[in-house]
């Protein structure tokens, strides 16, 4: 049965596929949800092939295929074959929506190997049955559409009717809602337009057929498959809009995440001034009770020793030669303690030797004090570093070590300072009791510490690293790059010194 609208239904018919199939192309590259993309992959090779073998069959029927009249059982060969393909991709978008893991989807791809196997093995059984090759043609094409289209249209009907679902969990209500409506499509397309196949020896065909269809319902079943199509298709391509909403989802959630890190960075930023005048003042309250404990104590006996010897010189000089032994002891000792004093605000090794000598002392200096082993090496060529560099590095060193006192219970310290091409680096790490990354990140308390590290890095334009695990001790990596303008300032500095 042709009537001479068929070429018109063909072609909306394939159009409607072929331009599903080739949207899904162009918006797969859109799709952050690896199921998703994975999922459409068959369902736009679904597309394009059934676009093209409907545009096949109208051109069949307009007579333009070439070698259509001497070579007609190739083109239905061909034609069986991009059929069977096409149902078998939308079988596999199907099972492929049902799969939310990796191993699952491995797993899902026995259903079309499985329906693959199934009708191969029909078309062995019935090339023995019907000897005449345009019976078995006829007979292929129906038995295609009963075993993979009829079930390929159903697995697509249920997954889409599953990712309904995630929709609407996701949030995203209305994509569901053309989810359900795609899937109601392709049930009608497979439920209805396959099952009225042309008539053909195979039952049930010779009975329930595409011209039974027609004396039914006075219209061809071509029609109601092309009527399913373009509604599939309509449906399909909003359902495709979720795959930018998602993307428009993710920049917002991106920019936000981003927003409340900087205000989360500038309150911290603003807390850690607080406390860095907060510490100003504590270490000036220090220095001005250490000068008035110790050295103003110092010059007091100095002086009241000085006025004693005045008056003893003349009348007893070996009670002044006493006085005056015991006041170069003092003198000594007031002149280690302004030294130490003078140290822990900035060590003069820092500014006339630089940052490895600064930092081999302080390293000396804590093992002295405290019973731990601490280990300082330099690796790569040692090069001349600008003072802000010196400075930040050595005060990173001295609060991750003063962390480690305190701390980490550690036994051993290992401090590290490599000269690399591009920069250089700082490692600190000890054998302590270490500590939980992740309670350390959600953490509604910062480690003012480590901020502060961060931070003074961070104005250099260097990276700040650290890692740790409960028993594991912890390591503190800082990079500091070398910049042209740093080389540049080293340069001024060394024709100003010479």
């Amino acid at each position: 049965m042709q009537l001479p609208y068929f070429p018109l239904i063909f072609f909306f018919y394939g159009l409607a596929f072929f331009s599903m199939g080739f949207a899904i192309i162009l918006e797969l590259s859109h799709c952050g949800d690896e199921r998703l993309r994975h999922a459409f992959r068959p369902m736009a090779t679904f597309g394009v092939l059934h676009g093209l073998h409907e545009w096949l069959e109208m051109w069949e029927s307009q007579g333009l295929l070439p070698w259509q009249f001497t070579l007609p059982l190739f083109w239905e060969i061909v034609r069986l074959v991009i059929l069977a393909f096409s149902f078998l991709s939308l079988a596999a978008f199907g099972v492929f929506l049902f799969a939310k893991s990796q191993p699952v989807q491995r797993f899902s791809l026995l259903v079309p190997l499985l329906l693959a196997g199934t009708w191969g093995i029909g078309l062995l059984v019935m090339r023995g049955r019907y000897p005449f090759m345009q019976d078995l043609l006829l007979v292929s094409n129906v038995w295609t559409r009963y075993i993979l289209g009829v079930t390929a249209a159903v697995l697509a009907s249920g997954g889409l009717i599953f990712q309904q679902r995630e929709f609407r969990l996701a949030g995203m209500a209305r994509f569901g809602r053309d989810s359900l409506w795609a899937a109601i499509a392709f049930l009608w397309y497979g439920i209805g337009g396959q099952t009225f196949p042309p008539q053909s020896p195979l039952p049930p065909s010779n009975l329930i057929n595409q011209d039974l269809f027609f004396e039914v319902f006075g219209f061809p079943v071509q029609l109601l498959r092309a009527f399913t199509a373009v509604l599939a298709a309509i449906f399909i391509i909003r359902v495709l809009r979720s795959f930018e909403e998602e993307t428009r989802r993710r920049i917002a959630e991106l920019q936000s995440a981003r927003l409340l890190e900087a205000q989360r960075r500038e309150a911290l930023r603003g807390e850690m001034l607080r406390r860095v005048v907060a510490a100003q003042e504590a270490e000036r309250q220090r220095i001005a009770r250490e000068l008035h404990d110790e050295t103003g104590q110092s010059l007091t006996a100095l002086g009241l020793g000085l006025q004693a010897v005045s008056s003893t010189i003349e009348n007893n000089s070996e009670k002044a030669e006493q006085i005056l032994n015991q006041l170069q002891r003092l003198v000594g000792h007031s002149l280690v303690e302004l030294q130490r004093l003078i140290a822990d605000l900035r060590p003069s090794h820092l500014d006339d030797l630089g940052l490895d000598a600064a930092l081999r002392w302080y390293c000396g200096e804590i093992q002295n004090r405290v019973a731990l082993k601490v280990d300082f090496s330099v690796s790569g060529s040692r090069r001349e570093l600008p003072l802000d560099m010196k400075t930040t590095l050595f005060r990173i060193a001295q609060e991750a070590l003063t962390n480690v006192i305190k701390h980490a219970d550690a036994e051993s310290i290992r401090v590290q300072v490599g000269y690399e091409d591009s920069g250089v680096k700082l490692q600190v790490v000890d054998d302590g009791v270490g500590f939980n990354m992740e309670k350390l990140e959600f953490s509604t308390r910062p480690s003012w510490g480590l901020v502060g590290m961060e931070e003074r890095t961070a104005l250099l334009g260097g990276k700040f690293h650290i890692v740790s695990a409960p028993r594991k001790g912890t390591t503190v990596e800082v990079f500091i790059p070398y910049t042209r303008e740093r080389e540049g300032d080293e340069v001024d500095d060394a024709t100003d010194a010479g």
